[in-house]
């Protein structure tokens, strides 16, 4: 199958660097995209949520991946995310406390902005422990 280079930076780490056969990941509105080998030139936003990658020998990577945007330009893949985690580094416990710290917040006077902010934490929060069970052995 065809390859093409795919490089995830996240805020703290170069999470992947190398071919891969394949790239899904969280598209707005829940959806999902993906990209394969010459897929057409653009760039994306994601959201939070699952990311797959089918790497060059066919081993499927799957982890949680923060907001950020995807550009796919000449057979290469750029993601720049907030965050990317493998299911074993995501800490559920601490995802818990930030959804029940984020509904705490959500009940006090806010703007409209920090309104925004908490609901964008417990989304995230509940996206990790998502990826977190759903890939525990």
């Amino acid at each position: 199958m065809k390859t093409f280079n795919l490089k995830i930076i996240a805020s703290n780490k170069v999470f992947y660097d190398g071919e891969c056969q394949s790239l899904t990941i969280p598209y707005i509105d829940g959806g999902q995209m993906g990209f394969l080998a010459n897929h057409e030139n653009t760039v994306v936003p994601i959201e939070s949520g699952e990311m797959k990658i089918k790497t060059e020998n066919g081993k499927i990577i799957e982890a949680f991946v923060g907001d950020g945007f995807a550009e796919f330009l000449d057979n290469e893949a750029i993601l720049v995310c907030v965050s990317a985690e493998l299911p074993e580094e995501i800490d559920a416990r601490r995802a818990e406390e930030a959804i029940i710290r984020a509904e705490e917040e959500m009940r006090q006077k806010q703007s409209r902005l920090e309104y925004s902010v908490s609901r964008a934490n417990i989304s995230r929060a509940m996206e990790r422990i998502k990826v977190k069970r759903r890939h525990q052995i």
